[in-house]
């Protein structure tokens, strides 16, 4: 059977069993009384029937009117279910993508802390070689300045030898050369002077 036929049934078995019940409510009453069952019974039955008809309308009203409410509150909740479904799947496809961001992250910081790890041996490396070129030229540069000062110093040396020898010299020509010694050089200049042409 279908859904909507048991629906029907249902609402065709509700008023039906209601009566039923009313009428043997009305009997249990009337037999309680004790006094004519007749009057009694027709009264009570008379109130049922008036009951019966006001609740019918009550059933006929809330059977038309109240499912078209029911169906467009369910048709709400529906809608909101299917608003959340997409929503969980919209923050579960967010989550997905964090979470491979977040593996390809740490791939990615490896990659970058060996990039780094490379780097700085390269720059270290240039760094070293830098130095060593550094103190080679002032290596060379500290030569030429100690050959510089040698040569300086040989200079100077060859100055003071000069400056002494001719001081020894002179000490020694001026013991040596006597007023005789004097007088035998300037005649022996004179004669050489005289034997020259003009």
């Amino acid at each position: 059977m279908s859904l909507r036929l048991i629906t029907r049934n249902r609402q065709r078995a509700i008023p039906v069993l209601f009566l039923l019940f009313l009428f043997v409510a009305a009997s249990a009453q009337a037999a309680e009384a004790g006094a004519n069952p007749a009057v009694q019974i027709a009264e009570s039955i008379f109130k049922w029937i008036n009951f019966a008809i006001v609740i019918g309308i009550l059933v006929w009203l809330f059977a038309k009117k109240l499912p078209p409410l029911f169906r467009g509150h369910a048709e709400s909740i529906g809608s909101a279910i299917t608003k959340a479904t997409a929503e969980r799947e919209e923050a579960e496809r967010q989550v997905r993508e964090a979470e491979a961001k977040l593996a390809h992250l740490e791939q990615e910081i490896a990659t970058l802390h060996a990039a780094a790890q490379r780097e700085a041996a390269a720059e270290g490396e240039h760094i070293r070689t830098l130095t060593q070129a550094d103190v080679k030229k002032v290596g060379i540069a500290a030569q030429g300045e100690i050959e510089a000062a040698e040569r300086a110093a040989r200079l100077e040396l060859k100055a003071l030898a000069a400056s002494l020898a001719v001081d020894g010299a002179e000490t020694l020509l001026a013991k040596q050369l006597t007023p005789a010694a004097q007088e035998s050089l300037v005649d022996t200049f004179v004669k050489s002077l005289e034997g020259r042409p003009n």
